[in-house]
This record gives structure tokens, sequence and C-alpha cells, in this order.
């Protein structure tokens, strides 16, 4: 059974949306950022990460991406055309989208609040809205990223959009990006992750 260290309302829904999706068991050790557990194994004390035997694997992307190609399933395989582009999709959704509300969140309550610049979120936010035109153009006639084919992609850009939620930035109220998040959250494996998390709280 694979074990996510790390607390539910993180990085780690990432992680347990994707082991949902395959319908292999895990199990959660709530730890924090920063806590005692975290930092022994990771330096940055960050979380999640994920036990498998003996190994163990930091950051949510390296994660999935692992979990992807060893069950061979919702990614394509290394060195075609395609598995570039679903990585592009992958890193787009980590620079543009994620990276907007990392800096927002970095400013709102994880840095010291004595280098807080909260002017930056309105930047933050115009940012985000450029990246979600981006994602409107890029996304073709769907229903997912990579087109007929759900893979590690559409969760990281999917985690962003409920990320956003919670930063409050503006998200779409109708037309293709809003069709593509409704399809994302009512995905049968994403509901069962979001009652997880949900009753972690």
């Amino acid at each position: 059974m694979y074990k996510i260290i790390g607390f539910p309302r993180t990085r780690a829904m990432r992680v347990m949306w994707l082991l949902e999706e395959l319908g292999e068991p895990y199990e959660i050790d709530p730890a924090m950022p920063q806590s005692e557990t975290a930092r022994t194994l990771n330096p940055s004390g960050k979380v999640p990460l994920l036990a498998d035997g003996d190994g163990v694997i930091s950051e949510s992307v390296a994660i999935c991406t692992y979990l992807a190609d060893k069950h061979a399933k919702f990614t394509f395989p290394a060195g075609t055309i395609e598995r570039a582009t679903q990585d592009s999709f992958t890193q787009f959704g980590v620079d543009v989208l994620e990276g907007a509300l990392w800096t927002a969140s970095k400013n709102t309550f994880i840095l010291p609040e004595d280098v807080r610049v909260p002017e930056i979120k309105t930047v933050c936010n115009m940012e985000f809205q450029r990246g979600l035109d981006t994602l409107r153009q890029r996304l073709g006639e769907g229903p997912y990223v990579m087109g007929e084919t759900f893979t590690i992609a559409d969760i990281i850009i999917g985690h962003c959009s409920g990320w956003a939620v919670a930063a409050k930035f503006d998200l779409p109220k109708e037309g293709p990006v809003y069709d593509y998040f409704k399809r994302l959250r009512n995905r049968p494996a994403f509901l069962s992750m979001k009652a997880k998390v949900d009753a972690a709280q």
C-alpha cells in the first residue's frame, strides 16, 4: 500500500486524486509542512511525499509522474510527441497557474508578516487570468487537455482551479475553460478525493 505523507489540504490532493483514479489503496500520514516528520524525510520540509516500499519521493508532480508511469495509466509513453505535449501542459500548470497562486499564498499567510507584499496579489490574479486565456486557446476540442485522454496534466491544472477558489481569484462563469473545470470536478475519483479531504478538516 502506498503512503502519502502530508496534510490532505495541500498539494497532497493531487496524489490522492491520482491514486483514486488508479484505484490503488493508500494511507495518509497528515503531516503538516515543516513538521518534524516532513523535515526528516525532506530537507525543505515540503509535503506531500510518497512512500513506496523503502523509497520516498518528494514533489507532487514527480510523485504523479512516477505513479502514472509505474501503472502505465493517465500518461503517454516517454519519448513520444504526445508525452512531450502532455509534459508541456503539466509545466504550464506549474509555472503559470500554480506560480501565480503560490506567490499569492506566500504573501498572504506563509512568509513572515514583515516581508509580505500583499499588493502583489493583484499582479498574481492578473497573471492567473492570462494563464486561463492561454489555457482556453490551447484546450482544443477536449474534453481534456490531451483530447479524449485524461492525464496527470489535467490533475495538476484541475487542482489549480480549486486553489484559485480558495485564493479568491477570478474563474470563468461560462465558456470552454469553465466547462473543462466542471468536467474535472465531476469525475468520480475527484469526488472521492474531495470527500476524504473534507473529512480531514
